[in-house]
């Protein structure tokens, strides 16, 4: 087991002392790197640089080698790799995003769906999993990561990406004997995932709910969080002789903060409409959270990104339990120096937090 050299990420989702907060961003691997750029025209398409172990490593790494600020790695992947396994059919239409060949719509439709096995379905995953493990060579740690049963159902039912959720909402309330039935295979599909994830070498993961925000609080207590509740019971917590950290980040999730710090996760993924000194106040010591930057200030100049992050830092205050990230993934039309100068800033300005 190769020893790690920085542990500040997972000592921070523990709630331990750091010299600095911990930084990372999601999406920093893709599509505002160059070399990202290149790496894919060399694979020929998305999925292909997903299903390439050795191409998703190269991507996975790509932006520590840019930045050594970062604290993590996080594996290069789709969240629709679970429902693509279920015999779905993925693929992406140009300017449209993700769509499926089959679509989720009867119970009967439900009920044929299997259970994918990690290694033999989702092998890829495993593959990229070990050899980003292998190539990081202790630099820092890897995150895994799927998207929750709730997001995943609504890709699924309506058939690719939706701005009204409305196939999947009318099967939640006309219906909601099919749609449990559809997210509980779906928890089970994904606890399975990410303990294959971990067992393969990720030392924390991540679960992406990024439609929850869409449910009523109701329904949300009902058919995301609940689920998501299930997988953390399920999980793998200690693995290489440490903890295994889970983060569960709803966009749109603000409202929900005390009922999702009950869930057994460590961190809350915050989005950017968050207070995040509110939101400490809000869950005390129960967890650490993570966030919360408006992606959109990495189009402002550096020193517009400085103020910003010594504002979330100072609204966070003394003491551990911060990771610092974006409040949803970055876009592809940022300049990569703007991000150097978001991760050099967090080091910088954070040292005095953790005194």
């Amino acid at each position: 087991m190769t020893v790690l050299k920085n542990d500040r990420f997972l000592c921070a989702l523990l709630k331990q002392p750091v010299d600095v907060t911990p930084v990372w961003m999601m999406r920093q691997a893709g599509r505002y790197l160059p070399e990202y750029r290149a790496t894919r025209a060399k694979a020929g398409d998305f999925m292909s640089l997903c299903m390439n172990p050795e191409l998703a490593c190269e991507v996975t790494l790509q932006p520590l080698d840019r930045y050594p600020q970062l604290d993590a790695a996080i594996l290069f992947s789709d969240i629709l790799t679970v429902p693509d396994a279920m015999g779905l059919g993925l693929y992406f239409e140009s300017g449209e995003g993700p769509r499926f060949r089959k679509v989720v719509s009867s119970p009967a439709d439900i009920e044929a769906l299997p259970v994918p096995d990690p290694e033999r379905d989702l092998g890829y995953v495993m593959a990229a999993v070990r050899t980003i493990r292998r190539e990081l060579n202790g630099r820092v740690p890897l995150i895994g990561f799927s998207g929750s049963p709730w997001t995943l159902a609504t890709y699924m039912v309506e058939g690719g990406s939706s701005k009204d959720f409305r196939k999947s909402k009318a099967m939640l309330y006309d219906n909601p004997q099919a749609m449990h039935a559809l997210l509980d295979k779906l928890a089970r599909a994904v606890t399975a995932y990410l303990n294959g994830q971990i067992l393969a070498g990720a030392q924390a993961v991540q679960i992406f709910d990024s439609w929850g925000g869409s449910l009523s609080s109701a329904a949300y207590q009902e058919f995301s969080l609940a689920y998501m509740k299930r997988i953390v019971d399920g999980l793998i917590r200690e693995h290489e002789g440490r903890r295994v950290p889970v983060i569960l980040f709803t966009k749109g999730g603000g409202l929900w903060l005390e009922a999702m710090a009950g869930s057994g996760a460590e961190a809350l993924g915050l989005d950017w409409t968050c207070d995040i000194g509110d939101a400490r106040t809000q869950v005390g010591d129960k967890v650490a959270l993570q966030g919360n930057m408006d992606p959109s200030v990495l189009y402002a100049n550096p020193a517009a990104i400085r103020a910003e992050v010594a504002r979330i830092l100072a609204r966070y205050g003394a003491g551990s339990g911060h990771v610092f990230n974006l409040g949803h993934g970055i876009t592809p039309e940022v300049d990569p120096a703007h991000a150097g100068a978001f991760f050099e800033a967090v080091h910088e300005l954070s040292a005095q937090y953790h005194c």
